[in-house]
């Protein structure tokens, strides 16, 4: 009997745990979004240039590094808004550039909506259906690898349509991520730290952020 009873406890015990990775999860993604706002409109009042994209990566990548290294501490915490933050600040150039353009408020605002959307709309997908979406797995591996690789190619050759492919592209990389990372806190079977799970969610939306920033852009002949 006290094995029975143990077998039917530890579901539910599981779903308390997936229940609380999801909420602290997205407690944080929606206090490091909010942190980023704050940074980007400095960015945006003090007038700050464009970072130069070397040390942008630089940047970006050693605060995720420290935040991987820190992630099971108190300290995690700390360093996820310090890298949260940082994205920030480098998005309020961004975003000049953009509201300079005749129809850029309207731009802009547009592909806030749709990024809200899409991250709203692909959560509800992974939570409601409780699909395992872990076959994307290598996708994403692959994908990375392409993306980054096309990325620094349109930079150097500064090819028109290879950028639109990459915009294009990050989008659909950042909704697999999203669609994933979810997939994994629901089932359990990968991510149950909720800091990292944050960041790959913060990330996601940045990316889709900035790439349809982008295709909007194009579209507009702007």
């Amino acid at each position: 009997m006290a094995y029975q009873d143990t077998q039917l406890t530890r579901p539910q015990s599981q779903a308390i745990g997936t229940n609380k990775v999801l909420r602290n999860t997205y407690g944080l993604l929606a206090m490091t979004l909010l942190f980023s706002a704050v940074t980007a409109g400095a960015a945006m009042a003090m007038g700050v240039e464009r970072m130069n994209i070397f040390v942008f990566f630089i940047g970006a990548y050693g605060l995720m590094f420290l935040v991987h290294k820190t992630a099971n501490s108190a300290l995690g915490l700390l360093t996820t808004f310090a890298f949260t933050g940082f994205m920030g600040f480098t998005l309020g150039p961004i975003l000049n550039a953009y509201l300079a353009l005749p129809n850029g408020a309207a731009l802009v605002m547009n592909a806030l909506a749709m990024t809200g959307l899409t991250f709203i709309g692909l959560s509800a997908v992974a939570l409601i259906s409780k699909k395992d979406f872990s076959f994307l797995g290598n996708f994403l591996m692959a994908g990375a690898i392409v993306l980054i690789l096309a990325m620094v190619a349109g930079l150097v050759f500064q090819i028109p349509t290879l950028m639109l492919m990459v915009s294009a592209g990050f989008v659909l990389f950042a909704s697999a991520a999203i669609l994933y990372q979810t997939s994994e806190i629901v089932h359990r079977a990968g991510e149950t730290n909720y800091i990292l799970a944050t960041i790959t969610l913060y990330v996601s939306i940045y990316n889709l952020l900035i790439s349809l920033l982008s295709l909007l852009g194009i579209m507009s002949s702007d």
